[in-house]
C-alpha cells in the first residue's frame, strides 16, 4: 500500500452487529464523494456486511481484505477480523455479537496504535453483553485510555458546541467523592489543550457547570461548590487559563450561556450529555479528547427498536466521520506550527 500524504485511512470497528451500526456506516458510503475525502477500512469481515448490504439495499461497494498493507485507497475497504459465520438477529441483545463487536474494535484500536490507520470511528456497543474475562471496561473510551497515551476525556462536539464531563460513567452518587483539585485541574488543562489543537482555538474561554442546584446555595444544599470547585477554578483562572464558574447547570442553557464559551465542562455525566443531547441529537459526536490518537463515535447507542429496519439516521456516524477528519488536519497543522514557530525580529 502506497499512501499518499492527503489520503487519511478512518479506521471503522462495526459495533454491535445486532444494532444499526452496520447500517449507519453502509449509508454513510453510499455518497462516492466521501471516498474523496478519506479511505474507510471496517474491521468485521466482508460476508457479514454482505449480509448487511442486501437486507438495506445499500448501493456500497466492499472491497474485502485479509490484512492491513492490502488497502485499496479510495475503496471501501473490510478487513476480515474473524472467519466464520455469524448469525445476526437484529434487534436483540446477545453475549456472544458483544464478542465480535469487541474483536473489532480491538483489532482497530491495534491498527491505529501502530499506524495502518489515522483515526478511529466507533459503532455503538452494548455496555452489557461486551463484557467477559478478557474486556472488562464500561466501554470504548475506558480501553483507549488504557491502550493509548494521554488521558482520555470523553467531549460531545456539535459545530461550536462542545461539552465535556468532569465524571463519567460512574455513578451519581459517586461523583461529589471523585472531585478533586487534580481531577478538575486535569480534565480543564485536558480541555483546554484539546481545544488548541484539535480546534484551532488559540485562547479557549471554558465554563465548567457546578455539581449541586444553584451551585449549593452558599452551603444549603451542599458544599462541594464552594468547598472544592470554586478554589479550584480560582487557581486555575490565575493561572493564565480563561475558566469561569461554577455555573448553575440549570439555567446556563436555558438563557444560551454556553453560547459564551468554547467549551462547557459538566460535573457529571447527564449534566453534559441530558442538553446536548436535546439540543444537537441526531448531529452530534462524542470525541474522546486527550489521547494521542483521535477516535470519534456517533452520539447515539445500537437502538435495538429500530435496527434491520432499513430506517436508522446515519447523519450523526457522518458527523463523526468528519470531524475525525478535521481534527487530523487540525493537529496536524499544530504540529507544523509548533515545530516552526513564527520567528521574532531582534530589537
Amino acid at each position: 500500500m502506497i499512501k499518499k500524504a492527503e489520503n487519511i485511512i478512518v479506521g471503522i470497528s462495526i459495533g454491535d452487529l445486532n444494532g444499526i451500526g452496520s447500517e449507519v456506516v453502509l449509508k454513510t458510503f453510499e455518497d462516492s464523494r466521501m471516498l474523496e475525502l478519506c479511505t474507510p477500512v471496517i474491521f468485521a469481515n466482508v460476508k457479514m456486511l454482505s449480509f448487511a448490504k442486501k437486507s438495506f439495499g445499500s448501493t456500497t461497494m466492499l472491497q474485502g481484505i485479509d490484512r492491513l498493507d492490502q488497502i485499496v485507497l479510495g475503496k471501501m475497504n473490510v478487513l476480515n477480523v474473524w472467519q466464520e459465520g455469524v448469525d445476526v438477529n437484529f434487534g436483540v441483545n446477545d453475549k456472544k455479537i458483544g464478542k465480535y463487536a469487541i474483536k473489532s474494535f480491538v483489532a482497530a484500536t491495534k491498527a491505529l496504535k501502530e499506524g495502518f490507520i489515522d483515526v478511529l470511528v466507533t459503532a455503538p456497543i452494548n455496555k452489557y453483553n461486551i463484557q467477559s474475562e478478557d474486556f472488562k471496561f464500561p466501554g470504548h473510551t475506558d480501553y483507549l485510555d488504557q491502550e493509548l497515551e494521554g488521558s482520555a476525556l470523553m467531549m460531545m462536539v456539535q459545530d461550536s458546541l462542545r461539552v465535556g464531563l468532569l465524571t463519567d460513567h460512574i455513578p451519581l452518587n459517586e461523583v461529589a467523592s471523585h472531585l478533586t483539585e487534580d481531577l478538575i485541574r486535569q480534565k480543564i488543562e485536558t480541555v483546554k489543550q484539546s481545544l488548541i489543537q484539535d480546534f484551532s482555538i488559540s485562547k479557549p474561554k471554558i465554563a465548567v457547570l457546578g455539581l449541586n442546584p444553584h451551585c449549593g446555595d452558599g452551603g444549603v444544599i451542599g458544599t462541594e461548590d464552594d468547598a472544592i470547585l470554586k478554589p479550584a477554578l480560582k487557581k486555575i483562572f490565575d493561572k493564565g487559563t480563561l475558566v469561569f464558574g461554577p455555573f448553575a447547570a440549570d439555567g446556563f442553557f436555558g438563557s444560551n450561556q454556553y453560547e459564551k464559551y468554547d467549551a462547557i465542562i459538566a460535573t457529571y455525566h447527564d449534566q453534559g450529555l441530558i442538553p446536548f443531547k436535546t439540543l444537537s441529537f441526531g448531529k452530534g459526536v462524542n470525541y474522546t479528547a486527550g489521547l494521542n490518537k483521535i477516535r470519534t463515535s456517533p452520539d447515539h447507542g445500537t437502538a435495538y427498536d429500530i435496527a434491520g429496519k432499513g430506517i436508522a439516521d446515519y447523519n450523526s456516524f457522518k458527523e463523526a466521520v468528519y470531524l475525525a477528519i478535521d481534527i487530523y488536519h487540525s493537529r496536524n497543522q499544530y504540529a507544523e506550527i509548533s515545530q516552526k514557530p513564527l520567528k521574532t525580529k531582534e530589537k
